[in-house]
């Protein structure tokens, strides 16, 4: 055998090799086809082989594909930041194009710490984020990161930003019942504020809904106007990463949209290009920018590939595309569809403690006893089971796991592209039922879990 000489997630793992996609359909050399049923890393969100794309980068293509920021503007570039600005609520006109979410989150953070230089406040320079949060993988963005696992290799150069709990109502950090919350979550975030001082915080950063480390944990209602009016109290930037939830995937343009709640930053990524092209993009408004405007005039970021007019054209045509087919309300019609039968699956299997999300992002936790919400050990590789038997059986979905402090918690994300059918729908669920009934089963025979309900 040849030896191998591509650095692969794992190892020492053989994978199938990648042929061709076609709308919610991917198929490997084998012709083997599988559902993506998570839209990749929930970024295909168009689907696979639109023709459409491929003609605007092609037509980009012929023109040209790369100038350098510091030389040229292009007309792609300036009329994608235009169409963001449309698109997204309140006065966020200014969009900074980067290359990944990664980027766009640690962007986020060096602007809002130079936006508080710029005014003369140069001790406003950290970060207050959540646990149980995931917002890249750079030093930066993993340093705002609370996911132990993603944290763990690196905690000695990272820095100490996850301050306060996730609104995880599922597994309540408080111990409420959702009927008798009072947003004590949120209201971490002012007793964050005040241990650490107003005067040396720049920003707070949130997923609408939480993602890769969670599995589509959703907030309770109220709990972003509470977020946003306490940093308006104390004068600290509210940063959105909807690296994940944004361009449509949540049934919204924007998934802060939800709760009425404009943020000073967001960060987009994946559902910008819906994976035809690496492009991100950091998002501010004209207040946020008002003093680098009259002070330095320029932003103290940049990357070669940044605003490159291939990628700018690409997303611009993505972005078309989601408008012109509706996928917006889409994402909201399929993801009622989808939820309703996801519910029906929670109700014939043990294991599945909860359903959540919006749209078409959308999560199933697992747990050995659905009573007191007891958690599989993380050892017990529940999650990387079920999604190989689901790929097995033609089913991708996403692996959320080690959520409880990255010992325990298991959860999978299901998100398929905006232009699913029903009738797609209903051969994904079947797919992933066959899973869950195999895994439930082995995990009964293991003695894992008692008590198994009749399937």
């Amino acid at each position: 055998m040849e030896r191998n000489h591509l650095i692969k997630p794992t190892l020492d793992q053989d994978y199938p090799t990648i042929s061709h996609g076609n709308g919610i359909y991917l198929y490997d050399t084998d012709g083997k086809q599988y559902i993506d049923g998570s839209s990749g890393a929930v970024t295909a969100s168009i689907g696979h082989g639109v023709l459409d794309i491929v003609e605007a980068m092609t037509e980009q293509a012929r023109k040209v594909s790369f100038a350098y920021r510091s030389h040229f503007t292009s007309g792609a570039a300036e009329a994608l930041a235009k169409k963001l600005s449309e698109l997204a609520p309140g006065d966020l006109n200014w969009s900074f194009f980067v290359n990944s979410g990664s980027e766009a989150t640690e962007t986020a953070m060096k602007i809002a710490i130079q936006h508080w230089q710029e005014k003369g406040f140069e001790r406003k320079n950290r970060i207050i984020s959540r646990w149980t949060s995931y917002h890249g993988i750079t030093m930066g963005a993993l340093s705002m990161s609370g996911h132990v696992p993603r944290r763990k290799r690196f905690v000695p150069l990272l820095e100490d930003f996850p301050s306060i709990s996730a609104p995880y109502c599922y597994r309540c950090p408080h111990n409420n019942e959702t009927s008798g919350c009072k947003l004590k979550c949120a209201d971490e975030l002012e007793t964050a504020i005040q241990r650490v001082g107003s005067e040396n915080i720049a920003a707070f950063i949130a997923e609408p809904i939480i993602g890769a480390s969670a599995g589509a944990v959703t907030p309770p209602d109220g709990y972003y106007q509470r977020i946003k009016e306490i940093c308006e109290t104390y004068d600290i930037l509210f940063i959105a990463d909807e690296v994940m939830t944004g361009i449509g995937r949540t049934g919204k343009m924007f998934a802060m949209e939800h709760w009425g709640v404009t943020p000073d930053i967001i960060a987009l990524g994946k559902g910008m290009s819906a994976g035809y092209t690496p492009i991100a993009a950091t998002m501010i408004t004209d207040r946020v920018m008002e003093p680098i405007l009259k002070g330095s005039k320029s932003i103290m970021a940049g990357h070669t590939y940044s605003a490159n007019p291939l990628s700018a054209a690409i997303s611009l045509e993505v972005l078309s595309y989601i408008e012109r087919n509706d996928l917006v309300r889409a994402a909201e019609e399929k993801g009622q569809y989808l939820f309703k039968k996801l519910q029906g699956l929670a109700e014939k299997f043990d294991i599945i403690g909860d359903v959540r999300g919006k749209g078409l992002l959308l999560g199933l936790e697992f747990v050995s006893d659905r009573v007191s919400k007891t958690p599989f050990d993380l050892q017990i590789g529940l999650t990387p089971r079920l999604v190989n038997k689901a790929f097995a059986k033609g089913l991708i979905i996403y692996p959320a796991a080690g959520a409880i402090e990255g010992i325990a918690g298991d959860a999978v994300i299901i998100s398929p592209p905006l232009i699913i059918t029903n009738e797609e729908i209903d051969r994904l669920v079947m797919i992933l039922e066959a899973s869950l009934d195999e895994l439930q089963q082995e995990l009964h025979a293991e003695g894992l879990i008692e008590d198994m309900q009749a399937i």
